[in-house]
């Protein structure tokens, strides 16, 4: 049976990444072959040092998306994929990549993953996460610096650059084609409790037909 596929989008800081984690907790780490967008930035390897600063990874040409449609359509026939590895601090790929197998559900979660229809088709289930521009700004802050190395500064220039020109032209417009949107991210509990249940019993009822094709009736 064709996996579930569904998607969590959402601005930059906005608990999309903490949702994407509190519903794997619930549906099960085992049922679900989780793919976040950012593993899939294009190599900026042979870009010079100086001119990184420059680079609008918040545009989706960044994106190397012709990669990531392929590794979901073969997710869905069940076949296991190699996920890129990306270093942030470096803005490259890594050599080693990482084996995802096919599962009952796809969760795919990134900010631009609904700007792309390719991708939206493939998407059985798409969730916004909603959380207002100021929270949005301190959670990146924080992020930036403690996980990716970088400075008060060069954080808040990107942000006026091209994180929040880009949120505008492309992430929030992309709301529309939500099938749910959660409010206030990942401390919508209630929310996310509704979501989890549902897929669960999604991947639940999927387990059970391969079992029930082998049953003999007499």
């Amino acid at each position: 049976m064709k996996p579930i596929t569904i998607g969590v989008a959402g601005g930059s800081g906005s608990g999309k990444t903490t949702v994407a984690q509190k519903v794997l907790e619930r549906v099960g780490f085992e049922r679900v072959a989780y793919i976040p967008h950012d593993a899939y930035y294009k190599d900026a390897d042979q870009i010079a040092p100086a001119q990184h600063a420059q680079v609008n990874f918040d545009h989706p040409d960044a994106l190397d998306n012709d990669l990531l449609i392929e590794h979901l359509l073969a997710l869905q026939a069940g076949q296991a994929i190699r996920m890129p590895v990306y270093d942030f601090k470096t803005d490259r790929r890594m050599t080693e990549t990482r084996v995802i197998e096919p599962q009952p559900v796809v969760l795919l979660e990134g900010i631009l993953i609904f700007a792309d229809r390719r991708l939206r088709d493939l998407m059985d289930v798409k969730i916004f996460v909603d959380t207002d521009p100021d929270l949005r700004l301190i959670r990146r802050l924080q992020r930036d610096i403690d996980e990716r190395g970088r400075s008060v500064s060069s954080v808040i220039a990107q942000y006026l650059r091209t994180v929040r020109p880009m949120h505008l032209e492309f992430v929030e417009p992309s709301k529309r084609y939500a099938d749910v949107i959660i409010p206030e991210g990942g401390f919508n509990e209630v929310a996310i409790d509704m979501v989890a249940a549902r897929l669960r019993s999604l991947a639940e009822a999927a387990e059970e037909i391969p079992s029930r094709k082998g049953e003999r009736h007499v």
